[in-house]
């Protein structure tokens, strides 16, 4: 197994605050940034902790987003991180080392204590853990190396951008039988290698009506043009099956480092396809004061709805702090009662 990642260009940051802020956004992905937002915009303090590995950097454009169509990533978030700080809010570069209930306020409202690699630390009231996920490609060899390019996981994401291209689809389960179907509706020319999964002959029947090739050949590695791009893959038998794009269901890990001592409940998706954690009613958690939004939780979402995930925690955060806040002016009022 290989694990996907890619670094963005550094770009600025903010200086931490000292005071205890309202909310810690964990991830300045779409989630994290679009929650950040709506905190922000209602007056809160928040700061974005961004270590700068989005799931999607190797991707050249953001596909399948309402009039952001295309849009390359870096710039996205580069937009993103603009507005959050165009409403007050801070956008730290840093990666989260320990994340960890702290003891509350008089009132019982909850704190949290956010530690980063440079041995800073943040005090907050709320989390949002917005850290998104990794994708594990099955090992084979050559693979890697055409991440987020010539090697696609989403018809949605990518589909378009493939169509009519000669496409493998390389199979690591059951997943891929659907996988495949999806990908054929963008392609004449679709070659399924099942890598020794097992396909039953009522599918081998469908692949056939939809004129889909099956190998069963073992897949020896991915095997790379002259001019850079896939030429197509080798098999065991040493025979080559020219191909200009592979997709695979990757495995979805929930990106969970630094995230421990918060003991949030993780889910594991059927046959193995991966974790994430488990969330309720618009991305809240058992432990109180604690939210999660994105690919963290929902690991088949796209960006907008990333996005969209985010904005509907970051509410929900607010209405949370503007309940405690009521509940600590109360309070005070009716101390200063007594004292009368």
């Amino acid at each position: 197994m290989s694990v996907t990642t890619a670094t963005t260009a550094a770009h600025a940051t903010d200086h931490l605050l000292e005071e205890t802020v309202d909310a810690v956004v964990i991830g300045g992905g779409a989630a994290g940034l679009n929650g950040a937002l709506m905190l922000a915009r209602s007056r809160r303090a928040v700061v974005v902790i961004d270590s700068g590995t989005p799931r999607n950097a190797p991707a050249d454009g953001v596909h399948g987003l309402l009039g952001l169509d295309g849009i390359p990533p870096a710039e996205l978030l580069r937009r993103g991180r603009d507005e959050v700080r165009r409403h007050g809010g801070l956008v730290v570069t840093g990666e989260v080392i320990s994340a960890a209930p702290a003891a509350p306020s008089a009132e019982g409202d909850p704190r949290f204590t956010v530690t980063l690699d440079d041995g800073s630390t943040l005090s907050a009231r709320r989390l949002l853990i917005a850290t998104g996920l990794r994708d594990v490609l099955p090992d084979v060899r050559g693979l890697a190396e055409h991440w987020g390019h010539g090697v696609v996981h989403c018809p949605y994401c990518h589909g378009w951008e493939v169509r009519d291209e000669p496409i493998g689809i390389l199979a690591v389960g059951p997943a891929s039988v659907h996988h495949a179907l999806l990908f054929r509706q963008l392609t004449d020319d679709l070659v399924y290698f099942t890598r020794g999964t097992e396909l039953d002959e009522d599918t081998r029947v469908r692949f056939a009506a939809r004129g889909i090739r099956i190998v069963d050949t073992p897949v020896s590695e991915v095997v790379t043009a002259e001019g850079g791009g896939i030429a197509g893959v080798r098999l065991s038998d040493g025979q080559l099956v020219p191909r200009r794009v592979l997709a695979v269901a990757t495995t979805m890990q929930a990106r969970t480092d630094g995230l421990d001592e918060l003991a949030l409940s993780t889910q594991e998706l059927p046959g193995g396809m991966g974790r994430h954690f488990a969330t309720g009613m618009a991305g809240a958690t058992h432990v109180p004061g604690v939210w999660v939004a994105g690919n963290a939780t929902d690991l088949t979402a796209q960006v907008g709805a990333s996005a969209a995930a985010g904005a509907l925690a970051g509410a929900r955060m607010n209405a949370d702090l503007v309940a405690a806040d009521t509940e600590a002016a109360l309070a005070a009022a009716q101390r200063d009662l007594t004292r009368t």
